[in-house]
């Protein structure tokens, strides 16, 4: 899996203009400037916030890629509960799940 990869585009896509024209023309051009996995590249063309929080992106980056798409907040995050439950607990990044998901951590 190509993680920095995945999180650069979204950061790239979230600050700079140019990138976030050429995504909504030519998405297949910009994704190859990007090492991205087959899941990724998949996950990031079909707006699949649950799958791009699993393999690991970033909830601060995936939220503006979210506001990008057009998705409600409140779908947004139903979006990224939506994947763990489809595509199982998240799989790598600061948010890697090491429990699961109807196991309680420190009493919460």
């Amino acid at each position: 899996m190509s993680l920095y990869g995945l999180q650069k585009f979204l950061y790239h896509l979230n600050r700079e203009a140019r990138v976030q024209a050429q995504f909504k023309c030519e998405p297949s051009v910009l994704l190859a400037d990007y090492p991205l996995s087959d899941d990724e590249r998949s996950a990031i063309t079909r707006g699949d916030i649950g799958l791009m929080y699993v393999l690991g992106a970033n909830g601060q980056l995936l939220m503006h890629f979210a506001a990008c798409l057009g998705m409600p907040w409140a779908d947004y995050i139903q979006a990224m509960r939506d994947g763990v439950a489809r595509h199982g607990p998240v799989r790598a990044g600061v948010y890697a799940m090491t429990t699961a998901m109807n196991e309680k951590v420190a009493g919460v």
